[in-house]
């Protein structure tokens, strides 16, 4: 994959692309679907995270990768696609945010990372561990997903966007939906966001809070 695709096709890399004063915002669509795992004791140990990207932007990054032209894309040469995606979404801490007693959560390295193709849109699957695992009981936990950047519009899927698995007894999930919707894409300039300035966190008023509470 030559250098100019690894920075198109990946994710993180497409948020930094250069210059970007001709670009316009939001620059790609994602679906989110989580599931936050608890180890056999209880502690919060992960998340799985499922995105599934827009036509425009899945057209465009799997373009030439059906390399024995079934017409099929395969785990296998969908693999640097993922691995390209994974490398740089580290980096951006998986545009996820998650607190603890109001206490930022620190993750480890990606593992089990894979996508697929679904209907014409990219799906990418991969799971984060904690890099320390903790009990949730007693406190709220609270996740989003957003670019603070909002070149990446990120949306809970409909039906079940987040799932607890191996929670303990008891625990609440509760949704608070974003204070604005998803503005469509390429319809907000960047002289825009230049005008904000860099530390604006503008993505973040689009993002839904996912709280966790546990007795």
């Amino acid at each position: 994959m030559t250098p100019l695709r690894s920075l198109a096709v990946c994710l993180v890399a497409v948020a930094a692309l250069a210059p970007r004063a001709a670009e316009a915002h939001p620059h790609v669509q994602v679906e989110t679907e989580t599931q936050l795992m608890h180890d056999a004791s209880g502690q919060v140990s992960g998340f799985l995270h499922v995105w599934t990207f827009d036509e425009m932007y899945s057209s465009f990054a799997i373009q030439g990768l059906d390399k024995n032209g079934d017409g099929q894309l395969s785990r296998e040469e969908l693999a640097e696609l993922t691995k390209v995606n994974v490398e740089h979404l580290g980096q951006q801490k998986f545009f996820t945010v998650m607190r603890h007693e109001r206490r930022y959560v620190s993750f480890g390295a990606v593992r089990d990372a894979w996508s697929e193709v679904v209907a014409g849109k990219l799906r990418l699957h991969f799971t984060v561990p904690l890099a320390t695992p903790f009990q949730a009981a007693g406190k709220p936990l609270t996740f989003e997903v957003y670019d603070p950047d909002y070149f990446v519009a990120f949306t809970p899927a409909d039906g079940e966007p987040m799932r607890l698995v191996g929670a303990p007894s008891g625990c609440r999930l509760d949704y608070t939906p974003p204070k604005g919707s998803n503005a469509p894409v390429g319809s907000l300039s960047e002289s825009f966001f230049q005008a904000l300035g860099s530390n604006a966190n503008f993505g973040q008023q689009f993002a839904g809070r996912f709280t966790v509470t546990c007795p």
